[in-house]
């Protein structure tokens, strides 16, 4: 076998024995945010380990929401376009929040040394992503630390992976009305398992009323 070739196994094999280790040795829980648990294996994020949430910020964003407000210092990467405002709102405290929104291509040296001083970090890999070798160190340095890494993305060797398929949003009317809440399409995939789930997300947006909209604007509806 070429020298090349070997290598990229040797590193395969250290991926996805990470991933089993990580499994085994993240056994602690982490604060979150009612919303997902029930999207979670365990009903809770643990620390150690890669939890994947590609196709939707705001899920991502609810992931980071529990240990936020449960006190925890957070960290975003490489997600430029991350809104306060929306943050705020899904109860992500700004005061405890480090963003690093452009690291460009030293995207992973800045997860990994934010990983060292803060429990939680949230990024966005770009498009070619992190070569097997390269998760493999992060995850041991995520075993190391303790630390939870969130990823609005993809990422090989994911504790779970909540992949989102399908949005809408509810409470609209021609016109008029608030934006009750955007239900998400959710595939939950953890240990080779999938399972389907619908997430329902609360917002506070409202239109003005229209000339011919009711008087009334409807009531913002219960989380479900």
């Amino acid at each position: 076998m070429p020298a090349a070739a070997r290598s990229e196994t040797v590193a395969a094999l250290q991926a996805r024995i990470a991933a089993m280790q990580a499994r085994t040795l993240g056994t602690r829980t982490v604060p979150t945010d009612p919303r997902v648990a029930h999207l979670l294996p365990g009903g809770a994020l643990r620390s150690g380990v890669v939890y994947a949430a590609p196709g939707s910020l705001a899920l991502a964003m609810l992931l980071l929401a529990g240990p936020s407000a449960a006190g925890a210092w957070c960290g975003v990467v490489g997600i430029p376009e991350f809104g306060a405002e929306a943050a705020a709102e899904l109860g992500i405290v700004l005061d405890r929040l480090v963003l690093v929104p452009s690291p460009d291509e030293h995207w992973l040296t800045v997860t990994a040394q934010l990983t060292e001083v803060l429990p939680i970090v949230l990024v966005r890999p770009p498009a070619a992503g992190a070569s097997p070798a390269e998760t493999a160190r992060l995850a041991s340095r995520l075993r190391q630390r303790d630390a939870t890494l969130l990823v609005a993305g993809p990422w090989s060797g994911a504790e779970a992976t909540l992949e989102t398929t399908g949005s809408s949003w509810t409470g609209i009317g021609a016109g008029w009305g608030y934006l009750a809440a955007r239900e998400l399409d959710v595939v939950v995939t953890a240990r080779e398992v999938a399972s389907r789930h619908r997430l329902r997300i609360e917002t506070g947006f409202r239109l003005a009323p229209a000339a011919a909209a009711p008087a009334a604007a409807p009531a913002r509806l219960a989380a479900v």
